[in-house]
């Protein structure tokens, strides 16, 4: 948790992208419409903006998110092949996510992401891991 938040600090500038549903975070983002996009400069948020998604295309999208120059996607279910494609990017994914977009940028800047199992999707709360069908879930680690 404080590694995060200081991994966080000393990092000059990060772009994260949450996937919107009024004000949650989308439950399935292959299918989300739009993404707030947060720009964060040592820990502090310093700007923000929608994009609304042009793509439904699997391909297409993880494109449109590696041309946005995204760092991080917090975002609910998204389907293993296009998670992959967008990792392979160089986006960090953390997926299985749920909760009111606000609050989980609050817990993710602060490094508390990992640790309060609200933010857990149903079902993806296991030992202190975030699972699918049996195994690990997401490009993340505890920080």
């Amino acid at each position: 948790m404080l590694r995060l938040a200081r991994l966080l600090q000393a990092s000059l500038t990060m772009k994260i992208a949450i996937p919107i549903w009024n004000s949650r975070i989308s439950p399935v983002f292959d299918v989300a419409r739009k993404v707030l996009i947060i720009d964060v400069e040592n820990g502090v948020e310093k700007g923000r903006y929608e994009h609304h998604l042009e793509s439904t295309d699997l391909v297409a999208r993880a494109a449109e998110i590696a041309n946005l120059r995204i760092d991080v996607l917090i975002c609910g279910a998204i389907s293993r092949p296009l998670e992959t494609m967008i990792m392979a990017n160089g986006v960090k994914v953390i997926a299985q996510t749920c909760g009111e977009v606000e609050e989980v940028l609050e817990a993710y800047i602060s490094g508390r992401l990992f640790t309060l199992e609200q933010f857990f999707m149903p079902g993806c709360w296991r030992q202190g891991k975030r699972w699918r069908h049996g195994r690990r879930f997401g490009n993340f680690s505890r920080m």
